[in-house]
């Protein structure tokens, strides 16, 4: 059973639309390189996923090859999401063995990612305020620029 076989589609549906070019369900089966090919993602990182907790389960075929699925790049899509925040590798770990392990972590996942958006809403505050001391600074360059130009003039 992957990660994202114990949580209902209906209504998580992890990081969004599907993108890209992805197979009919029942039909999605990918290889590694077709996974990093949609994903972005190495070969390596994937493996590094797998290793560390992030994606356990991936399905094998009869050779032993890595076969994932639609399910999966949902997965992986919301863990680039989570990555995006900044959260720590540990704390998306403990988030996928809380979802592997059930509902009755509800709770739990919503204190992780509640103190994610915490976190996510106190660096946007801090990018605007570096935003505006840029802004400030373009406009005095600009003007600068002016003066100076009709100063020549």
């Amino acid at each position: 059973m992957t990660v994202t076989e114990t949580t209902d589609t209906r209504t998580d549906t992890c990081a969004g639309p599907p993108q890209g070019d992805r197979r009919p369900d029942g039909k999605d089966k990918y290889t590694i390189s077709e996974v990093a090919a949609l994903t972005g993602l190495t070969a390596h990182t994937l493996r590094w996923y797998e290793r560390i907790g992030l994606m356990p389960h991936i399905d094998r075929s009869h050779t032993g090859q890595r076969r994932y699925t639609n399910r999966d790049l949902d997965w992986l899509a919301l863990v680039g999401k989570l990555r995006l925040t900044g959260m720590p590798v540990a704390d998306m770990v403990r988030y996928a063995e809380l979802v592997r392990a059930g509902d009755h972590t509800y709770a739990e996942r919503f204190d992780l990612l509640k103190a994610t958006r915490e976190d996510v809403l106190s660096r946007i505050a801090e990018l605007q305020g570096t935003l505006a001391v840029l802004d400030r600074k373009i406009s005095f360059y600009a003007d600068a620029g002016r003066a100076l130009a009709s100063e020549r003039a």
